[in-house]
């Protein structure tokens, strides 16, 4: 039971790990094609900002690498020191990234919303559904009480909160993306040479939520089955 598990982790645990690797690889070479505008990432938030009409939001500075993310609750853009201070296509295609959410956040986009009331609740189904779902499969497995099944359900439940969060999360980020790029290209912001870097940066980060998203539906079906496949109810 447990065999099959650690193994779908390991497998996901080592596509996270690649596409990670792969992230940092693109994100290293594109800060050296430095932008021939001049302009750092927070100007170019700043701008994308007034471009679409948004006054009401803050560009600040945030402590860490690849710390980048937009905060609806105090409307902020928060960009990491590299992002918020570097003039190079990285720096570019997060922040233009970044002020997406902002625009989504703006214009009422659904996914967004939804992701939102999701959060709370997410927050909690995250810390508690292998917990719930480890002890009541082995008060099932060795105690072989009844309500063990049940106790592992209610995790199951809060694991497809969880990962319905991880699904509503990729049209959220590739709607981002793509609002920045479109907004890099109408603008020529960028030489060619430059969009190309931040177009194949935005790519890979990306793929790092399609990765987390295949991981949590993979260990969802496995519990799944698990719980559900071929059981008999007496």
């Amino acid at each position: 039971m447990f065999g099959g598990y650690y193994l779908l982790i390991l497998i996901i645990g080592i596509a996270s790990f690649a596409v990670s690797a792969r992230l940092k690889s693109k994100f290293e070479h594109y800060s050296r094609v430095h932008l021939r505008n001049g302009m750092s990432g927070a100007e170019i938030a700043t701008k994308m900002l007034h471009d679409n009409g948004i006054y009401d939001v803050r560009v600040i500075s945030t402590p860490g690498r690849l710390t980048d993310h937009y905060n609806p609750a105090d409307k902020t853009v928060n960009l990491s020191e590299a992002v918020y201070n570097e003039r190079n296509a990285a720096a570019a295609a997060v922040a233009a990234h970044e002020v997406g959410h902002a625009v989504q956040h703006a214009t009422a986009y659904s996914a967004l919303q939804l992701r939102s009331k999701l959060v709370p609740v997410t927050n909690i189904a995250s810390q508690l559904s292998m917990p719930l779902l480890f002890i009541g499969i082995l008060m099932g497995a060795v105690v072989k009480m009844g309500i063990g099944w049940y106790i592992a359900v209610a995790g199951f439940g809060l694991m497809a909160i969880a990962t319905v969060f991880s699904l509503i999360t990729l049209p959220v980020e590739y709607d981002a993306s793509n609002r920045a790029l479109a907004w890099l290209k109408n603008k020529n912001m960028l030489t060619p040479q430059e969009y190309d870097g931040a177009q194949d940066s935005l790519k890979w980060a990306a793929r790092t939520y399609l990765v987390a998203a295949i991981g949590a539906v993979a260990t969802l079906l496995y519990y799944g089955l698990m719980l559900f496949g071929g059981r008999s109810r007496d």
